[in-house]
């Protein structure tokens, strides 16, 4: 008699004929969680106070935004569950599902009347008081389908046009639709990201740096194509020059930062939220902590972004095989990169990209992927090897 079949220990690993030992999952990461609840957490006060003059000025309810805010965590908190729940060795197999149907979410934002259109860009899609970014998702279509590839390319990864090549090639295919929108500154999160994961695979730095430097002539012709985000960029290099116009969001984001000082004005006392700062609940809340919270406020934020990436880092490089160890590792880097993306915009270290700043600024989905990703790296850290 042959025994039963059994589920692998591993995720995504094929059944065995004979029985095995099920594999002893260890408890989640309290360091990681801990940081991500705190950064969470602070993400709901700082969007209370800095949206607070907007949201009374457009809605008379100084807790709009708040309150959709919450809406967003719960639901973002049930998927984060559910991502650490599932067989991540599943994923491996939908990564081409999830690239295609991603491409027909972004090609669905960039028709007139189907995406829905706001400050001069065509983000979103969705029906009454519901929208979502399917940017957003892509960021997470990416990581997984560049965890799948890589993991299945082996030392492949070195080749240029095995490895690395198509790689780039499937992730500026669904970077170009994002820039389209226009959405410069989440194509980059995504060119920055797969680069990551790359090297981090095992890719030569020389074809790294070969690919990078034949992207630039794209980004130049981009850039220079568009009078918008030409300025942008002459904003960046001198923002005084023009500081009522084209430099004005890194002006008052600068004065925000100035004003706070080392200890802050004290919780609500910006005055630059008052119609100064542009977006002060979404891509320039940093400029808002500093303001009320100071030089230590803007520090702890930072400190905890990095307590969060020295941990998650180490749960994937203790994953118990390669496509999770690149998934935990991809879904580290997204948040990561797209942080300090931010906070260098806020300081004018960066020119000026709308990307939120991850947990803490208002926006659905990006809070909804955030966690998502979040519960993908406690999951496979529930195999960790050690």
């Amino acid at each position: 008699m042959h025994a039963r079949g059994v589920r692998p220990t591993q995720p995504g690993a094929s059944y065995a004929r004979t029985a095995r030992p099920k594999p002893v999952l260890k408890p989640p990461d309290a360091l990681l969680l801990g940081a991500v609840a705190f950064l969470v957490g602070l993400g709901l006060v700082m969007v209370y106070s800095a949206s607070s003059a907007t949201a009374y000025a457009a809605y008379h309810d100084t807790a709009h935004y708040l309150k959709r805010q919450l809406v967003y965590l719960v639901l973002g908190l049930f998927l984060a569950y559910v991502a650490y729940r599932v067989d991540y060795g599943k994923l491996r197999g939908l990564a081409p599902g999830l690239v295609l149907f991603t491409l027909l979410l972004l090609g669905l934002t960039l028709i007139p009347h189907v995406g829905f259109l706001s400050g001069g860009a065509r983000r979103w899609l969705g029906f009454g008081a519901f929208s979502f970014q399917p940017s957003e998702l892509g960021k997470l279509a990416l990581v997984i389908f560049l965890a799948a590839k890589l993991s299945q390319l082996n030392d492949r990864v070195q080749s240029l046009s095995k490895g690395v090549v198509p790689v780039l090639l499937i992730t500026l295919l669904l970077a170009g639709p994002v820039l389209v929108e226009p959405d410069m500154g989440t194509a980059s999160i995504y060119i920055f990201t797969a680069l990551a994961v790359l090297f981090t695979a095992g890719a030569r730095i020389e074809h790294l740096i070969m690919c990078t430097l034949a992207m630039l002539p794209a980004v130049v012709i981009a850039v220079g194509s568009s009078p918008y985000k030409l300025k942008r960029v002459l904003a960046f290099i001198d923002p005084w020059k023009d500081a009522q116009n084209t430099g004005f969001h890194i002006v008052q984001s600068l004065l925000a930062l100035g004003s706070g000082g080392i200890f802050g004005l004290g919780l609500g006392a910006s005055r630059q939220k008052y119609f100064y700062l542009p977006m002060p609940h979404t891509d320039f809340i940093f400029a808002v902590i500093g303001e009320e919270l100071g030089m230590l406020g803007c520090l702890v934020v930072i400190a905890l972004f990095l307590l969060f990436a020295i941990r998650a880092a180490s749960l994937a490089l203790r994953a118990p095989d390669r496509f999770g160890m690149l998934l935990a590792l991809g879904c580290t880097y997204l948040i990561v990169i797209q942080a300090f993306v931010n906070i260098g915009v806020v300081t004018s270290s960066w020119p000026v990209t709308g990307v939120p700043l991850p947990f803490i600024s208002f926006g659905g989905t990006s809070l909804v992927v955030s966690l998502i990703a979040v519960g993908l790296i406690v999951n496979i850290g529930r195999y960790r090897t050690s």
